[in-house]
C-alpha cells in the first residue's frame, strides 16, 4: 500500500486550516510584530530577509513595506498565489518560492532570517531539524542574524490544557493534545465543524525549550543565541508567552 504523506506535506491541511491561522486580527498584527523583529534583529538599512515558511506572506509584505529585500519560502502553493496576489495589489516586489524549508538554501544571501509562529519540528527524525538551521546558517551573510518564535516547552509546561474549544468566523475549533517522548513530542487531534460539514486532521511535532533549542543552534553553527519570552523582548521567565530566539553567525 502507498504511504501515507506526512501531514505537513498535506495540501488540504493547509487549505482548510488558513481561516483560522490567518484571522484578519492576525493580519493586523504584521505590523507591530515585524516593528518588533526588526528591532530585535537590528539590521542594517534595506536589508536582504529571508521568510522561511512565510505561508501567505503576512510578515513578507509589511518587512517590504519597510524597504527590506524579501525572499518567501514555502512548500504550500495555494499560500503563495495568495502572497503574489497581495503582493501585486499592493505594489510590493518580493520574491516568492515554492520549497521545503529542509531543502532551500542560498549560501550567504540573507542579512536576516526569520522563522515564525511555531513552523518548526515538524519532522519525526531530529537531523532533519538540524537540517533545516545548517541550510539557514549557511544562508546568512556574516553577521547575519536568524529570529525564531515559536511555543517553547517551558510556555506549554505552564498554560497545557489536555481539550480546548473555540469558535472563529462560524467554525468550530476542537482541539484535543497528548503528549509522549518524554516532553520531547505532542499529538494534536483537530476538528472542524461549520454546518454539517467536519473536517478531522491529526499533527505531530516536536516541541523545544529554550535551553534545547539553543544548544540545537550553536550545534549547527550559531555563535551567539538570545532568548526572549515574547516578539517585544521581554524575559523569558514564567510570565513569558512565546519562545524567541535570535541567533548570530559570526
Amino acid at each position: 500500500m502507498p504511504k501515507t504523506a506526512p501531514w505537513h506535506d498535506d495540501d488540504k491541511f493547509w487549505k482548510a486550516l488558513a481561516p483560522w491561522m490567518f484571522t484578519e486580527k492576525r493580519w493586523s498584527n504584521a505590523p507591530t510584530e515585524v516593528e518588533q523583529i526588526l528591532k530585535l534583529l537590528a539590521l542594517p538599512p534595506e536589508p536582504t530577509i529571508l521568510d522561511l515558511c512565510c505561508g501567505p506572506g503576512r510578515h513578507s509584505l509589511e518587512l517590504s513595506r519597510r524597504g527590506a529585500k524579501v525572499v518567501g519560502v514555502d512548500r504550500t502553493a495555494d499560500y503563495l498565489a495568495e502572497a503574489k496576489k497581495r503582493a501585486k495589489a499592493a505594489k510590493l516586489r518580493v520574491e516568492f518560492v515554492k520549497e521545503d524549508m529542509r531543502r532551500f538554501r542560498r549560501p550567504n544571501a540573507f542579512a536576516g532570517v526569520i522563522n515564525m509562529f511555531s513552523a518548526f519540528g515538524y519532522f519525526e527524525n531530529p537531523s532533519e531539524d538540524r537540517r533545516v538551521l545548517v541550510n539557514v546558517h549557511r544562508s546568512l551573510k556574516p553577521d547575519g542574524k536568524l529570529l525564531m518564535d515559536l511555543m517553547g516547552k517551558e510556555v506549554m509546561a505552564r498554560m497545557f490544557r489536555e481539550r480546548d474549544w473555540h469558535e472563529e468566523r462560524g467554525i468550530m475549533f476542537l482541539e484535543e493534545r497528548k503528549l509522549s517522548q518524554s516532553w520531547d513530542w505532542i499529538d494534536n487531534r483537530w476538528i472542524l465543524l461549520k454546518g454539517s460539514q467536519r473536517k478531522e486532521f491529526h499533527l505531530s511535532h516536536r516541541i523545544y525549550s529554550a535551553k534545547e533549542l539553543s544548544d540545537l543552534l550553536k550545534d549547527c553553527g550559531f555563535e551567539k543565541v538570545r532568548v526572549f519570552g515574547n516578539l517585544d523582548g521581554a524575559d523569558y521567565d514564567h510570565n513569558a508567552k512565546r519562545l524567541v530566539v535570535v541567533a548570530e553567525k559570526s
